[in-house]
């Protein structure tokens, strides 16, 4: 299976956390920008992007904090980074607890990019 096809399965089937951030990112509700969700790039897939100030909003489960994905996610970064993007992560008790927080944060890297 490709990365566009695993794509397509991941939006049909995101996480509790992806699905709230979703309904702030959509329809260009932010700014007038226009977000994707579950993006493929290169071997990669991303949360959610904006291709227009080259963001990727990552949301992160407690999978992440183990030793074998720290690093995975650390290769990913500089990989995605390498490619102009910046790359902003999310633990899901963040949208979970503070939602307006997140969405704060994503605004303020909007306005200074």
């Amino acid at each position: 299976m490709n990365t566009t096809e695993k794509a397509r399965i991941l939006r049909k089937n995101m996480t509790k956390q992806e699905r709230i951030l979703w309904t702030f990112l959509r329809k260009k509700n932010i700014n007038n920008l226009k977000f994707r969700r579950q993006y493929p790039i290169g071997n990669y897939i991303v949360d959610f992007i904006c291709n227009e100030k080259k963001l990727i909003i990552e949301i992160d489960g407690g999978q992440h904090n183990e030793n074998k994905n720290i690093t995975y996610d650390q290769e990913r970064t500089k990989y995605l980074e390498s490619k102009g993007y910046k790359v902003i992560r999310f633990w899901n008790n963040d949208i979970d607890n503070n939602i307006d927080g997140v969405y704060s944060d994503i605004l303020k890297y909007l306005m200074n990019s």
